[in-house]
């Protein structure tokens, strides 16, 4: 019952977020397993521009750590408000989901080159952290029960419990300025007196990830349309005529 219970809610999660957590937690499970270690994951720009090993760019946004309580609290968070924001603001919109993935990624990739970031993951989680957050500007939040707040105040909580565990704040700033790049440019400029919207989905992620809307002009041909189509037993008499 419990590993039904498991597949039923891990199948029913929408496709982007069941996507990047299950790439998270079978890396961090290879990498336990020995089957890989962190030094073929982490972002090295020479690696990767020198030796073509490409996949850097996106195994280091899949590595939160060794098994522990800062990969369980980063995997909480990210499935949490990876979740939230697939399910909410961006419904039926996944391939805007996976352009706004593509543009956060890209700006954290940018900042890396000139900076001695090895993994991503965390600053990417946080930055789901602050689109939700923004969005969602009146939700009450409590944080262990020590803490109440509304939502755009999280991201910082988070940074200042980093801060408390001794881990250095680069990553988490990264994360928030990405993502407040992106609510911006998102949210805020189309908005303004002659802003207008800068980013825009490109049109093969929609054919790949959105399902075509219909038509609502589309006229079906009359030998089309449902109640002109024979019903089974007329088909089975006009195939078996007697």
């Amino acid at each position: 019952m419990a590993y039904q219970g498991f597949a039923q809610e891990y199948l029913g999660m929408p496709a982007v977020t069941r996507a990047y957590t299950t790439a998270c937690v079978l890396t961090t499970a290879a990498v336990q397993l020995e089957f890989i270690t962190p030094f073929q994951l982490y972002f090295n720009p020479d690696l990767i521009f020198r030796k073509f090993q490409i996949w850097r760019l996106i195994t280091n946004f899949l590595f939160f750590g060794p098994l522990g309580f800062s990969f369980f609290f980063n995997m909480i968070f990210l499935y949490r408000y990876c979740r939230m924001l697939e399910e909410g603001s961006f419904r039926g919109r996944t391939a805007d989901f996976v352009f706004m993935f593509l543009f956060g990624g890209f700006l954290m990739t940018l900042f890396g080159l000139f900076a001695s970031l090895f993994f991503l993951g965390q600053a990417f989680t946080i930055m789901l952290v602050y689109v939700w957050s923004r969005r969602n500007p009146y939700i009450r939040m409590n944080f262990f029960g020590l803490l109440n707040f509304q939502a755009p105040f999280l991201p910082w909580v988070l940074m200042g419990f980093s801060l408390l565990l001794g881990n250095s704040i680069i990553i988490d700033l990264l994360g928030i300025a990405v993502g407040h790049i992106y609510y911006f440019l998102e949210d805020v400029f189309p908005n303004q007196p002659g802003g207008k919207k800068l980013l825009l989905t490109p049109s093969f992620l929609k054919m790949v990830f959105d399902t075509p809307e219909e038509d609502p002009n589309y006229n079906p041909l009359p030998e089309d349309r449902p109640e002109h189509q024979p019903r089974d037993q007329d088909q089975n008499e006009q195939q078996h005529p007697q």
